[in-house]
């Protein structure tokens, strides 16, 4: 299979062409939106974030609330004698009178600071949970906004490749024309441009379905403008995962929530003792009857709830153990799963730098000289126009491997800024 000289020479500037646009694909288009400003957007904006902090502040409300005495209670009394009109006998009957007066009660000394101690731990589970979602939520925008980069770096990739198979179809076609080449190039360059195309427009389908679910994060309409990304860059990761660990462990608000809700039912089981206590009950009531004859009555008593069902209490205490030991078993079920997962994303990061610099160092340069070497060869009638194309596919889709390699490593140092706290960026 022969080209002519001027074709060569078309598909060598095409090739030089494609080359440097590879080189400059990182560069978007748009003007791109910096990731910082989409986290603070999402940080304001989010309902679920939102719904979080609401949630926290009521929380914060709960403890004054219950470690406050219970509302005393107004009596108001009135007895009549002789009849059930009212204040018959009052006149002339010493117990015909009207009454008024209060009770309170009065828990076991410790049982409010409990409860508003407990209430407290709630409050900082829900302060827990609420950065929890935090984190949750922009972790989730840093990887819809990375998925749109190499979604917007692959439809660069594509449409140069659209733009070779073009110039190979013309030039099949001029071949065909002059009698040099046969029907089933110029329908392969047709099918290759129809594959393109198709992938062309899943890649849209993606980059829409991208779009959507951002928008969503930053509780955008989802008529509004589409997001332009900036180009992938790759992030250092300067910590051991030892270090990431220790991180982890003293700022995850995972692992803070649940040794939080620990403390909280070492509490609940401190007031579940509590309960085998008595509570108390104060009443003070002044009587009245006619002060013309009779002099004015002065009641004060003292009452004492007893617990008899020693049995409920035991029940109730037995209860607040089992609860106990649970949140001790999920605090440490909750350590294991960060650490696993912080070990997961660790060697996702770990091992797809190393890819990347196989890529730079090793495949994509060595890819590159295979395709020089290759049209080489074919000048000199030592290589078919099938291999030569299939060189320069394996650059592009080389390149194409680089970007969705970094695009996962920055997935997955989103995760690590999610388990530990810590800004990578």
């Amino acid at each position: 299979m022969k080209f002519s000289y001027g074709a060569c020479l078309a598909i060598l500037a095409f090739l030089l062409v494609a080359t440097q646009v590879r080189a400059q694909s990182g560069l978007p288009s748009a003007q791109p939106t910096k990731l910082s400003d989409i986290l603070s957007e999402a940080e304001r904006n989010n309902p679920q974030i939102q719904a979080a902090r609401y949630t926290w502040e009521a929380a914060k409300q709960v403890p004054s609330q219950v470690s406050s005495l219970p509302d005393p209670q107004a009596v108001l009394q009135h007895l009549s004698v002789g009849s059930p009109r009212p204040f018959a006998g009052y006149t002339n009957s010493d117990f015909a009178y009207i009454g008024l007066g209060f009770s309170q009660d009065f828990p076991y000394p410790g049982k409010l600071r409990l409860r508003g101690e407990i209430s407290k731990k709630d409050a900082e589970v829900a302060e827990q949970k609420c950065e929890f979602v935090r984190r949750k939520i922009l972790a989730a925008v840093k990887q819809a906004y990375f998925r749109l980069a190499y979604l917007a770096e692959r439809t660069r990739i594509l449409d140069s490749d659209r733009g070779l198979v073009r110039q190979v179809e013309e030039s099949a076609e001029a071949r065909y024309r002059s009698g040099a080449g046969n029907q089933q190039e110029v329908l392969q360059a047709q099918l290759e441009e129809t594959k393109l195309l198709r992938e062309i427009t899943e890649n849209q389908l993606e980059a829409d379905k991208a779009q959507a679910a951002i928008k969503q994060l930053l509780n955008r309409l989802q008529s509004s403008p589409d997001i332009a990304p900036a180009a992938l860059a790759e992030t250092a990761l300067p910590y051991s995962y030892e270090e990431l660990l220790v991180a982890a462990n003293a700022g995850s608000p995972e692992i803070a929530g649940m040794q939080e809700m620990v403390q909280r039912q070492k509490l609940q089981v401190e007031l579940a003792k509590k309960d085998f206590d008595p509570d108390f009950n104060l009443q003070y009531m002044y009587q009245r009857t006619d002060p013309s004859q009779y002099r004015a009555y002065y009641m004060l008593t003292f009452g004492v709830r007893v617990p008899i069902h020693r049995a409920r209490l035991h029940h109730e205490l037995a209860e607040a153990k089992a609860g106990q030991d649970r949140a001790q078993s999920d605090y440490q079920a909750e350590s294991q799963e960060v650490a696993s997962q912080l070990r997961q994303e660790f060697a996702t990061a770990e091992k797809s730098a190393a890819l990347l610099k196989i890529y730079r160092q090793g495949l994509i340069p060595q890819a590159q000289a295979e395709l020089q070497a290759g049209f080489a060869a074919y000048q000199s009638n030592r290589l078919d126009f099938q291999a030569l194309l299939n060189s320069f596919l394996d650059v592009l889709k080389l390149d194409e491997e680089y970007w969705q390699t970094l695009s996962e490593r920055e997935t997955a140092l989103a995760q690590i800024e999610q388990e530990t706290g810590l800004s990578l960026r």
